[in-house]
């Protein structure tokens, strides 16, 4: 029997597939034979080949915009030989050495940190400035303590001088220096150095609306923030307020205040010296949690110090009336 040729049943029958459609029409640059094609494909090859293209993307494998960057070359010097804790140092090619790089490249070997070299596109992205004089040092960042391992660790060595003498004990008591909207870096690292030479236990910053230990702050310390443990609170006023339970005084810098530092009558015991900001002082909250108010004499002809001076003396008052 023969079969008749033609078309199946159905709706377009057997070549149905032939009406369907083939989606919208591709752009021009995404068509193979088509002129635009040809040009897209020549100006990523320009693109590829472009130097500061290439450095950005070569940059972006060794640094991100978090680092705490060192550049220029005193600077650079300073931080490796007070010891800021790096992990590469960034020279560029071709440099021309004096002293200072030759010097610097020895510290870093010293330090064991990565060298590496880079041009003058990737010395520009790294530091994200044209002033680096072609060397960038790449700073770690601080290793902040909690409050409570803060308090721990003075409180223990508090404990262990209880057979001493008298005088020993006083001096072995907690000492803390809490800093309330303290945002310069410099004052911190000030700050922190002051701490470390009146045997205090620790400094108490702010996460917000503070400075952190950078380069910068480190620098000023001249290296005691590697011995002088920093912790970093959410909440200030709750911060004191927790101190206070476990016995602590808390005396607040301003001067309006009703005392004089170093003559409160809390010197003796476990005490927190809280300072604020040289142009807002202390904030509302914190100036309430504070157990008194203390000032310093100075002349009618200055109207305040700087934060850091007021710390320094500050505590050389706290460290005397316990040598007494």
């Amino acid at each position: 029997m023969a079969i008749k040729k033609g078309p199946t049943k159905g709706s377009g029958g057997k070549h149905r597939s032939k009406l369907r459609g083939k989606g919208p029409t591709p752009k021009a640059e995404d068509r193979t034979y088509h002129k635009a094609y040809k040009a897209k494909k020549a100006s990523e090859r320009r693109n590829a080949s472009d130097p500061r293209l290439a450095a950005r993307r070569r940059v972006a494998r060794y640094a991100s915009d978090s680092d705490d960057l060192v550049f220029g070359r005193n600077s650079v010097l300073e931080a490796l030989r007070v010891g800021v804790p790096s992990t590469q140092l960034y020279i560029a090619s071709r440099l021309e050495h004096d002293d200072r790089t030759r010097e610097i490249v020895r510290l870093a070997g010293l330090a064991g940190l990565n060298l590496l070299e880079a041009d003058h596109f990737e010395m520009d992205r790294i530091a994200r400035s044209s002033n680096h004089q072609g060397v960038v040092l790449k700073v770690q960042p601080y290793d902040y303590s909690s409050l409570q391992n803060l308090v721990e660790h003075a409180e223990k060595k508090s404990r262990a001088m209880e057979g001493a003498s008298e005088k020993s004990r006083i001096k072995a008591k907690p000492l803390f220096i809490a800093l309330d909207n303290v945002t310069d870096p410099q004052n911190l690292g000030a700050v922190i150095r002051s701490a470390a030479a009146f045997g205090a236990s620790g400094v108490i910053i702010p996460e917000r609306r503070s400075a952190s230990v950078t380069a910068a702050a480190w620098k000023v310390s001249a290296g005691a923030a590697a011995h002088m443990p920093v912790a970093r609170v959410v909440n200030m006023t709750r911060a004191l307020e927790g101190l206070k339970e476990r016995g602590y005084y808390t005396v607040g810098l301003d001067g309006g205040g009703d005392a004089v530092v170093g003559e409160t009558g809390f010197e003796r015991d476990p005490l927190v010296v809280v300072l604020g900001s040289e142009g807002e002082g202390l904030s509302r909250l914190v100036r309430q949690t504070c157990d008194v108010i203390a000032g310093i004499p100075i002349s009618s002809t200055v109207e305040s110090l700087n934060a850091s001076v007021a710390a320094g003396i500050s505590l050389y008052a706290v460290a005397k009336a316990r040598n007494e």
